[in-house]
């Protein structure tokens, strides 16, 4: 049996990085379509209780609406692929190091579920493994979500409520 040939290996692996890719960015584009698709109400919404009801400060709620949209689209990072907000490149897109707990992007959690894939796949498992692994992954990413946006409300959590003063959250 002859050795296989690297440049058929290479090209193999470039054809799924890239396909990959497509499908990821195919989801970040629902995704963001549907950001979008709730803004309008939502920011049309925050601007009408605005003028109706003073708060802090002129257009209080209409700029924080914009700050969640603005963070939810930096998590989304559509151009990842290319270089976006948080671009990863090969030397960081599997750096496994703690900025991962706290970096809640697509980009991560695609990253997070590939990861689980290739570990089942190299230590022989079934496809059932798989999907038992690829489960355990994203209960354990939904439950850091459900942390996260449970102390999102909590006294003294970084947000200062000031959209012109960015928090400390890291976002």
């Amino acid at each position: 049996m002859n050795p296989p040939d690297p440049s058929v290996s290479s090209a193999a692996h470039s054809r799924w990085h890239f396909l990959r890719d497509v499908i990821v960015v195919q989801l970040k584009l629902v995704l963001g379509n549907l950001q979008n698709f709730l803004l309008v109400p939502f920011s049309l919404g925050a601007a009408v209780l605005d003028l109706l009801f003073k708060g802090a400060r002129e257009g209080d709620r209409f700029y924080k609406v914009l700050d969640l949209s603005r963070r939810i689209d930096e998590s989304i990072n559509l151009y990842g692929a290319i270089g976006g907000y948080h671009a990863t490149g090969p030397d960081e897109a599997h750096a496994g190091d703690a900025s991962d707990k706290k970096d809640f992007t697509v980009d991560t959690v695609v990253r997070r579920v590939e990861d689980v894939i290739v570990r089942e796949y190299k230590k022989g498992g079934t496809t059932a493994s798989v999907k038992a692994a690829v489960d355990r992954l994203l209960d354990q990413v939904q439950r850091e979500g459900q942390n996260r946006n449970g102390s999102a409300n909590a006294p003294g959590n970084g947000d200062n409520g000031d959209p012109d003063k960015p928090s400390s959250t890291g976002s």
